[in-house]
């Protein structure tokens, strides 16, 4: 009776470490990939800033402090079994201002409650690492690096042996006792004992195709990146203190494998689901979002950080301005524009932005609502959170 045991929606890293966890627990299982795209990892997985995360920022006993801890180093093996481009960097994370100290000594402490290595630095050790950069004080994580995800993804497919079909948007879904029928946009069907729901930015109308109620939104932010035209200016990772109240880290600066410095990301709004420029404007995706009572109250909470954010988005010399607090040397003309990232940022009704990974089950299905960065970094154990999940309820 049915096309395959588990179907997945979702051809990003996070969908295919579940198909590929899902075939190394059980060869025998029959699993089938839905993906709208042409090809595997074309929204968060293959637009982001491709750092290994360490896990020094989550909360201690959190999903993503464990699985980036645990991913982390999983997917520097993974990556040198596989010849995939990587290199553990390190990085720094710099104070450039007092009133950011106390939140780096915090950070410290988070570090270490997550069994993360940290060597706390001062001006003249800054300068050893980084010659250009400039700061009062940082921290060196020496676990952090660097990776090809999309790259990884391809691999992920390859290994997992599962069927993916591309240009396969789920339009419909059918949830009977047996099981779950999804129809897509062109008018194939697919059936499976479980469905497993790893739409990314369309998580939560997956949810709501299936009849559940995902008591949460997608509200898409938008990351702009620059890269430096005189890339000697920075070796490795240099990172902000990151503000706790927001799940985003500020502008950085980052050593791809390619050996380009990615500058970025910003975090404003966007238009769309996948709206990677201001000219990018969906109104039906767009009246969602604003009829989301969630989505005014972060509004109300936080319009002085998002007016800043916008100022970058619109002045490339305000954003030269946050990247000269790291970077002094950095000219407006040192920067040009790259390649922009939209994240998936789960957002409760109360205007909470949901700042761990969210996983939520229901009759024959598993959705998977909150995974952003670092996601792409804790995909190998995430993967095998979901199989397992999916199996129990084959």
């Amino acid at each position: 009776m049915f096309d395959c045991d588990v179907l997945v929606i979702g051809g990003g890293i996070v969908g295919l470490s579940t198909a590929y966890a899902l075939r190394r627990a059980d060869p025998g299982l029959r699993v089938t990939v839905l993906e709208k795209e042409p090809g595997p990892a074309r929204h968060q997985t293959g637009r982001n800033s491709g750092v290994i995360h360490s896990g020094l920022y989550y909360r201690p006993g959190s999903l993503k402090a464990r699985f980036a801890v645990e991913g982390a180093a999983e997917m520097v093996k993974f990556c040198a079994e596989w010849g995939i481009p990587h290199e553990v960097t390190g990085k720094l994370v710099v104070a450039t201002a007092r009133e950011e100290l106390p939140r780096l000594h915090a950070l410290v402490q988070r570090g270490r409650e997550n069994g993360i290595p940290v060597r706390e630095l001062g001006p003249a050790q800054i300068s050893e690492y980084e010659p250009h950069v400039r700061g009062l004080a940082a921290i060196h994580v020496g676990t952090t690096g660097i990776c090809d995800y999309g790259a990884v993804t391809r691999r992920l497919a390859e290994e997992s042996g599962a069927i993916i079909l591309y240009g396969a948007e789920a339009a419909a879904v059918d949830r009977r006792p047996w099981g779950v029928a999804v129809r897509t946009a062109d008018g194939r069907v697919a059936r499976g004992r479980v469905l497993v729901n790893c739409a990314g930015l369309h998580c939560d109308r997956v949810a709501r195709l299936a009849g559940d109620d995902p008591g949460m939104r997608i509200v898409p932010f938008r990351g702009e990146y620059y890269e430096l035209v005189d890339t000697s200016l920075v070796r490795g990772l240099v990172y902000p203190v990151p503000d706790p109240a927001f799940p985003f880290l500020g502008v950085h600066l980052t050593r791809g494998v390619d050996g380009g410095v990615h500058v970025g990301p910003n975090a404003v709004p966007a238009l769309a689901r996948e709206g990677y420029d201001w000219g990018v404007v969906r109104p039906r995706e767009l009246a969602g979002t604003l009829a989301w009572p969630g989505s005014w109250s972060i509004a109300r909470r936080h319009w002085r950080y998002g007016a800043g954010e916008l100022r970058r988005s619109l002045s490339k010399r305000a954003f030269t301005d946050a990247v000269r607090r790291l970077l002094p040397p950095v000219e407006e003309s040192g920067l040009r524009p790259t390649a922009a990232g939209v994240r998936a940022q789960a957002v409760l009704r109360d205007g909470t932005l949901v700042d761990d990974f969210l996983i939520r089950e229901a009759p024959r299905t598993v959705h998977v609502l909150n995974a952003p960065s670092p996601a792409a970094t804790a995909s190998l154990p995430i993967g095998r959170e979901i199989a397992g999940r999916a199996l129990a309820r084959l």
